[in-house]
């Protein structure tokens, strides 16, 4: 019998991530454990982990390192899919490699995976440093 999908939202992830709240870090922990034993498949999405990103940087100053080894642990959890996962790995390693907010990478890794390779923007600070990319002002 196939396992039930269930949503999982950021709260989850930043009590588990932070351990902030421990009795709700544990949870989380039993249930990520009964997903990789297959008893129940989990499913986030990119806007969750955009949530996460902003939140471990803007409220709990983690680095950008410390964010990006949380976003691969997530991504890598069995029995959790996250929506559009190629996608957000790309984001996380530009948003790392490359010092652009986590949006513009997620943006332009989405943009690529969609087969496109040129945006419009008055964003002259981080489009042009992702590979692959042109970037166009209105106008040009």
């Amino acid at each position: 019998m196939k396992p039930e999908t269930v949503f999982v939202d950021t709260n989850l992830f930043l009590r588990y991530l932070t351990n902030d709240v421990p009795e709700q870090a544990d949870a989380v922990e039993r249930l990520l454990r009964r997903a990789m034993a297959g008893e129940v498949h989990l499913l986030t999405n990119e806007l969750v982990i955009a949530e996460i990103v902003w939140t471990l940087e803007s409220f709990y100053k983690q680095s950008r390192k410390d964010i990006m080894d949380k976003v691969l642990a997530i991504l890598n959890t069995p029995g959790l899919e996250v929506a559009n996962g190629t996608v957000v790995l790309q984001a996380i390693v530009w948003y790392m490699e490359k010092n652009v907010d986590f949006i513009d990478a997620y943006n332009g890794a989405w943009i690529l995976a969609q087969g496109l390779h040129a945006v419009y923007t008055f964003d002259r600070k981080h489009f042009p440093r992702l590979e692959g990319l042109r970037t166009f002002m209105p106008g040009e």
